[in-house]
């Protein structure tokens, strides 16, 4: 009886018997193991850990996270456990230095992720979008519902935030925020919603990605200045200056204005009613702003729209009063930045300078 073997078997046997085989045909060596990105998970708080009877720690939130172990090493350190409103600007300082000094003194970090309370998250998240001069992300993360309610996507967002920081596709988009399977950039994106899952939308820019079953996907950029383009050292910098935001409303009186600089602020954020009307007396509350040499910036109340610097190569008009000439001094565009972030990129700009001209190029560029 003849027997029959198959055409790959009898090339193998030959190949043997004539010393050509090798072992790389017949003994494939086992592959190597992949060494996973390690990602490095700093909690402060915020919804995704105030559960009934106590906040969840840094450590059982990251035990919370089914699978991550497929994706990243995973470390963590708890920064702090407050809600997001009661993050102070001195821990924002110290949040942003601690970033640096981890991705200055370990380069084997993929990425940071980042627990906030969702209140102030857009201004956390901006905060560290321009002051972490590093390529690698810094993604925020957190919560609509509590560990404590039926629905609970607090561990979802976490281990999606995860899965964001260690893809190397993350790298120089600045600060991301990840709620709800969608990658939005700090920069644009703002809370719209007080109890929807879906409330961090990037206004008419559009979310840069999504986090999905198989991989993470992005199909957007941003064009400013981030990362190592940035040029906000907070190295020595101990304290951000004063900066109030204001809004126009009818008949708003000007005296609030002139409250906040006679309690020491040092700018002054006016969201302006449409691309840049005040009611009332604020006119004489703005005039007032400028005798005491406090800076401006001018921000829509409306959610979206450009605030224009005025045209450069326009004089002053020759009938302007000397009040007029000293308020354009002190008066800044906020172009598309929301108040709350025009607030945020006022403090970083005048640890800079004290220039109007340089403050407008700086709001110019982020």
């Amino acid at each position: 009886m003849t027997r029959l073997f198959p055409p790959t078997l009898l090339l193998a046997m030959a190949l043997l018997c004539s010393g050509l085989a090798g072992p790389s045909l017949l003994a494939q060596p086992a592959p190597a193991a992949v060494t996973l990105p390690r990602v490095h998970f700093v909690a402060t708080g915020g919804t995704i850990s105030n559960r009934d009877g106590g906040r969840l720690t840094a450590e059982e939130l990251a035990k919370s996270m089914p699978g991550v172990e497929r994706y990243a090493r995973l470390t963590f350190e708890q920064f702090a456990n407050v809600a997001s409103s009661e993050l102070s600007l001195a821990q924002w300082l110290g949040l942003a230095k601690r970033i640096n000094a981890l991705y200055a003194s370990d380069k084997d970090i993929a990425g940071v992720v980042v627990t906030s309370g969702t209140d102030t998250l857009e201004e956390t998240a901006f905060f560290l979008h321009l002051t972490v001069r590093d390529p690698r992300p810094v993604v925020v993360v957190g919560s609509m519902r509590n560990p404590s309610t039926l629905g609970y996507e607090g561990a979802a967002n976490l281990l999606e935030g995860v899965r964001v920081a260690a893809d190397p596709a993350a790298r120089n988009k600045g600060a991301l925020v990840v709620l709800n399977d969608e990658i939005n950039s700090a920069r644009n994106v703002t809370k719209t919603d007080a109890l929807r899952l879906q409330t961090f939308r990037s206004r008419e820019y559009g979310q840069l990605g999504v986090v999905d079953r198989d991989r993470v996907v992005f199909f957007n950029q941003i064009t400013q200045r981030t990362n190592e383009r940035t040029e906000f050292d907070l190295a020595n910098v101990a304290e951000l200056p004063r900066v109030d935001v204001i809004m126009v409303y009818q008949g708003a009186s000007g005296d609030l204005i002139k409250a906040a600089v006679d309690n020491g602020a040092k700018g002054i954020v006016i969201a302006v009613a449409g691309a840049g009307a005040t009611s009332g007396t604020q006119q004489e509350g703005l005039a007032y702003a400028a005798e005491k040499g406090v800076f401006v910036v001018s921000s829509t109340r409306t959610g979206s729209g450009r605030i224009a610097p005025p045209r450069s190569d326009l004089p002053v008009a020759a009938q302007a009063t000397e009040a007029q000439r000293r308020r354009r001094m002190f008066s800044v565009a906020g172009e598309d930045h929301t108040p709350v972030k025009a607030r945020v990129l006022l403090m970083l700009a005048l640890t800079r300078s004290s220039d109007r001209a340089e403050i407008q190029r700086i709001f110019s560029e982020y």
